[in-house]
């Protein structure tokens, strides 16, 4: 492998095989939707079940061993490896780690922060044993939530995929693709061959599938909060306008680059994110906040393993962990690439410690905020939030939470723009890495990711012109493309071990 074969920053040649497959499946999904919506739904549930069933087990023990082998990574010798070969980070640590928790929390880290606690509050997970505490119940609902959002969730989001990736790429010249996760498998057959581009196109079809679904619920939510709000129809039209205005800033920010648009979107919706935080824990139920936090991480870690482990009812784990770990597994070889792109200069422990650490902790204390706050007013009053979450409805439940705050039209609309984003800049990170992988280049042309933007919000609009039955089918497909994606995706648990030793070795640690 000569790094000149590959030049880093400026070659590219468009993977016609990768577009044209990637693009044509992923059409083809949206035409049979709105051909036959029915049969769709009965080709995709069937499809979701025999994934959940057959992989469950293996993506529980795939995310578990990502994790345990990023903390050894992290905390042994090769802790101090430099990735990226530059001396120094690009940017801040600060805009570093608000980059990653927007484009990875997107807007799940909003409604999903509001509904998964309350789900898990009203029908108990089964690892826990039944109570009869209110608080205990609550603490069991968020530890179930914190687990499928925390550590095992953002390890496979670009921890070990990530270094495997920058030492294959910015050392020895292999392109920034989700393929070159199986060279040392494969050799150069998957890195120039047509088995190659079918890799990617996978890839790019299981990330699109789950931005689409985001981009689409964003509609959806926005479009009924606003209804709730201010008597604004919930119809097609409001809610196709809402994904127009999102495709037009996330493709705007995306043409500026990683050193503008994302940035300085993450950086304003941290911000924004922060004085909710403090709004919350100031005038919202803060002694409940700060204990089911502190007892519910407690409780979390106690049953960490057994939790991340549990396989004794596979139809709840079908429908709660395995959709999350087919879901962050679907995103798992794009986000590598771009947590490989924007850190440059970070040692193996910094990018371990902000991936699955700090992101995780800030997640759980998201959720808490959030989710932790409308299990007071449940407890303090039942039905309150619970009733508005009947049908399992996610904006729902936020709106019931934000209504019970002090100033809550404003808190609402507040929330409403977080939410916004969160998907644009996921929009944005992800048009920005599709484009990346289908160009071969650092910095693809803007038509390319004009391209990307344009199509996945588009799709979006078709799939809500059905019905919301259309998004809930790509939901649930996302669990079905994970599944060739998780095999991408084994390699590394291996080849990082290798690579990070090679690289301390190579950078003169010993």
């Amino acid at each position: 492998m000569d790094v000149n074969k590959q030049n880093l920053q400026n070659t590219e040649k468009i993977d016609k095989i990768t577009l044209l497959f990637s693009t044509l499946f992923l059409v083809s999904f949206v035409l049979i939707s709105f051909i036959d919506a029915k049969l769709l739904s009965t080709l995709v549930n069937d499809g979701f079940a025999w994934s959940s069933k057959v992989f469950g087990a293996y993506w529980q023990v795939l995310l578990l061993l990502t994790f345990l082998i990023g903390v050894y990574l992290a905390f042994s010798k090769t802790g101090s490896v430099i990735l990226g070969k530059l001396n120094n980070p690009e940017m801040s640590t600060f805009q570093w780690i608000a980059i990653i928790l927007c484009t990875l929390l997107a807007g799940g880290g909003v409604f999903w922060a509001a509904g998964e606690p309350i789900a898990h509050f009203i029908t108990p997970p089964p690892i826990f044993e039944q109570t009869d505490s209110n608080f205990q119940k609550a603490i069991n609902a968020l530890s179930q939530s914190f687990v499928h959002w925390g550590f095992l969730a953002w390890a496979i989001l670009g921890t070990l995929t990530s270094i495997v990736l920058m030492y294959l790429h910015y050392e020895k010249g292999l392109p920034l693709k989700p393929r070159t996760l199986l060279y040392f498998v494969f050799k150069e057959k998957v890195i120039h061959g047509k088995f190659g581009s079918i890799v990617d196109g996978f890839c790019i079809i299981a990330v699109a599938a789950g931005t689409i679904g985001p981009i689409g619920f964003l509609g959806l939510q926005i479009s009924y909060s606003l209804h709730e709000l201010f008597d604004i129809p919930n119809s097609f039209l409001t809610q196709s306008s809402i994904i127009v205005f999102a495709i037009i800033v996330y493709t705007l920010s995306a043409l500026s680059g990683l050193t503008k648009g994302i940035q300085i979107l993450s950086r304003y919706n941290v911000y924004l994110a922060l004085f909710l935080v403090a709004f919350i824990i100031i005038l919202g139920p803060t002694n409940f906040i700060i204990n089911s936090y502190i007892q519910g991480v407690g409780n979390m870690i106690n049953n960490f393993i057994p939790i991340a482990t549990y396989r004794a009812d596979t139809s709840w784990l079908g429908w709660w962990t395995v959709f999350f770990w087919g879901w962050f597994i679907g995103y798992g070889p794009m986000m590598a690439i771009f947590i490989a792109r924007i850190s440059r200069g970070r040692s193996i422990k910094e990018l371990i410690l902000a991936v699955s650490f700090i992101a995780p902790l800030v997640t759980m204390f998201w959720f808490t905020i959030v989710g932790g706050a409308g299990l007071s007013y449940e407890i303090a009053e039942p039905g309150v939030i619970s009733e508005a979450f009947k049908g399992f409805n996610l904006p729902a439940a936020l709106l019931a939470i934000t209504q019970n705050l002090p100033f809550p039209l404003i808190i609402s609309i507040l929330f409403l723009v977080l939410t916004t984003i969160f998907i644009i800049t996921t929009g944005d990170s992800m048009t920005y890495t599709m484009s990346v992988v289908v160009s071969g280049s650092t910095e693809p042309n803007a038509y390319l990711r004009v391209f990307w933007g344009v199509l996945m919000g588009a799709l979006a609009i078709i799939l809500i012109s059905v019905g919301s039955g259309g998004i809930t089918a790509l939901q649930s497909f996302i669990v079905i493309t994970a599944v060739p994606v998780s095999l991408i995706l084994l390699p590394s648990l291996f080849n990082s071990i290798t690579v990070a030793k090679k690289m301390h070795k190579e950078q003169g640690l010993s």
